[in-house]
């Protein structure tokens, strides 16, 4: 790859940055930047491209709840926001034909309606990537965003399928063997443990069982990528699996922002259509956020999930290419498209920095428009009685839950995300409340007035140390306990702000060890 792309991409981020603005849109301005130098797109550059592509919808999938997409707050929504957007899109067209542009000209309504399709999708790239950096992609609004996103992401692959003509062959139903093979890409990647083998994993689990077995059956390489992901996200170590990956698919989707710019050269008609197409971009994420409040979502989730799809998509790129290659569209309405997408990363950027402080502007004004009976998922949680609360309740947490309650007789609720578990659990006589405690928005339903103490008893490192820091953010005064399977997780629990921190090996076999001297003394 030539080395003045390098350069351009470190140039254009480091401004982004000066101008606080996201990094991405730096690499999107010297992608434009090298394509007016006369510099085209390579193949090189295109296969570093489609890697990160690749791996970031499989990153996606490892973080996803296949159960998830069969809410109706996100086919629904999704389907809904789809139909509306490619209509009121293809007027705005046709309303613009009237300003004399030459490309407009020609433009019949099947054209109209393909180009509403084309940009009618948001971006699962951008709002991936302003998920993460922002730390909230497990955050309730950030699932339900990434539900959406999934969703069109399967409407795109079938139109692609249906307008190529490229039916999956008959081997592709052999990839639901996929299903009865999970268990065992479990207990490999639980195995392997941490280091480059994990990463490697990774990365043949992507571009192997993902992108090519797909593929290779006749089924896009990338929608594989995502399944793959999904299909592993049940195992334990499917988390710190992501958090491996996320430098090097970082580093690839450098090259993707950059392609877009050297996609095709604006004009003066080009750049001036997809300005005025930018407008719509407030509209597209207040008609997300209407129908988030219509499906019974909470108006904080509803509008920041709103502001996160406010965008174009890179598929509108890949709609906008096969229509042109069949001759359905002009070659121009590529540039078109490109420029529009590309802008619309940069608004939208600047309405995600903005998410926060636009909920407490008009918060209010959309908390009197929530329905009146919330989803379970998203309503405020009344735990102002409990003097304890136990986040996680696994076997560890149910036994430190048993001992604050049995022994010490403290009121205790218990916090779990797994709704089977809290069936379970609440048979046999617990208070469990449903949440993730990972998830920032769970803080933000919550109330913790008169607890004196709480116990991060998750499965996984990074889980207590997003309730840690989201405890340290609210006014909790409680008492913060911690308990770590590995030596090194205790410094880093502590630094944090945790008060105790106990390790769950040493301290059973410190009990162990005082059992044996009792009994035998006894004896």
């Amino acid at each position: 790859m030539d080395i003045a792309f390098i350069v351009a991409a470190f140039a254009g981020g480091l401004v982004a940055m000066l101008v606080r603005l996201p990094p991405l849109v730096g690499f999107l301005v010297a992608g434009f930047v090298l394509n007016a130098m006369g510099y085209g797109l390579t193949p090189e550059l295109e296969t570093i491209a489609d890697l990160g592509v690749t791996l970031l919808l499989f990153t996606i999938g490892l973080k996803l709840d296949v159960r998830s997409l069969a809410r109706r707050e996100i086919w629904g929504t999704a389907t809904a926001h789809m139909a509306v957007t490619t209509l009121a899109i293809a007027g705005f067209i046709g309303v613009l034909k009237f300003s004399g542009f030459a490309l407009l000209a020609g433009t019949g309504w099947s054209d109209l309606l393909l180009l509403g399709f084309a940009l009618s999708f948001s971006s699962t790239v951008f709002a991936v990537k302003v998920l993460d950096e922002r730390g909230e992609a497990t955050a309730l609004y950030g699932r339900i965003a990434i539900g959406v996103l999934v969703m069109q992401d399967i409407f795109a692959v079938v139109f692609i399928t249906a307008s190529t003509g490229n039916y999956p062959s008959l081997w592709a139903l052999l990839l639901l063997l996929l299903i009865p093979l999970a268990p065992l890409l479990h207990r490999v990647l639980d195995r392997i443990g941490h280091g480059e083998m994990q990463v490697l994993f990774g990365v043949v689990a992507a571009l192997v069982l993902g992108y090519s077995l797909f593929d290779l059956v006749g089924v896009k390489g990338d929608l594989g990528a995502l399944l793959l992901g999904m299909v592993i996200a049940p195992a334990a170590n499917a988390a710190p699996l992501a958090k491996s990956l996320f430098s090097l698919k970082e580093l690839f989707l450098v090259g993707f922002f950059l392609s877009i710019g050297l996609t095709a050269m604006p004009t003066v008609q080009t750049f001036l259509i997809a300005t005025a197409l930018l407008l719509l971009i407030p509209l597209k994420g207040a008609l997300f956020t209407v129908l988030f409040l219509l499906g019974r979502l909470r108006a904080r989730t509803a509008l920041l999930a709103g502001l996160t799809l406010s965008n174009y998509s890179e598929f509108g790129l890949i709609v906008g290419a096969l229509a042109a290659s069949k001759g359905w569209l002009h070659q121009d309405w590529l540039v078109v498209i490109a420029l529009t997408v590309a802008m619309s990363f940069t608004a939208s950027a600047v309405l995600n920095s903005r998410g926060e402080s636009l909920y407490r502007r008009y918060g209010e004004w959309l908390k009197r428009r929530e329905h009146a009976e919330l989803l379970d998922i998203d309503q405020h949680i009344q735990i102002d009685d409990a003097q304890s609360v136990v986040l996680g309740m696994g076997r560890v947490g149910r036994g430190a839950y048993d001992r604050l309650r049995d022994t010490h007789g403290l009121t205790v609720v218990g916090v779990e995300q797994d709704p089977r578990v809290i069936a379970e659990l609440r048979v046999q006589g617990y208070r469990v409340v449903q949440g993730d405690a990972a998830d920032s928005d769970f803080w933000e339903r919550v109330t913790l007035t008169d607890v004196e103490l709480i116990v991060l008893a998750m499965p996984h490192q990074q889980g207590n140390l997003a309730a840690l820091d989201s405890v340290g953010n609210s006014n909790c005064q409680a008492t913060i306990a911690g308990i770590v399977t590995r030596t090194e997780d205790i410094a880093e629990l502590r630094a944090r702000g945790a008060d105790h921190v106990f390790h769950l090996y040493g301290e059973a076999g410190k009990a162990l060890a005082d059992d044996a001297i009792r009994s035998r003394t006894e004896n």
